[in-house]
């Protein structure tokens, strides 16, 4: 009987442990992909922010071609 019960008391503490290490890890997994979704995020948004302004400097330069060619 002994025996029965100290083999169930094992079984819960490996599931315990078992559970415990699945989810601290689902959770540290977790929070990686969020970190890093953040920064391509970061990225992405740089490079919008790049892209909206490519088409005035190209007006710009544009413009000074135009001024030093009337020159």
């Amino acid at each position: 009987m002994t025996t029965e019960i100290a083999t169930i008391i094992i079984a819960l503490i490996s599931l315990v442990g078992t559970l415990v290490g699945t989810f601290s890890g689902i959770a540290v997994g977790s929070k990686l992909i969020s970190y890093r979704v953040e920064q391509l995020e970061k990225k992405v948004d740089e490079h919008n922010n790049f892209a909206k302004r490519l088409p005035v400097m190209e007006e710009q330069i544009k413009e000074l071609f135009r001024r030093v060619n009337e020159k």
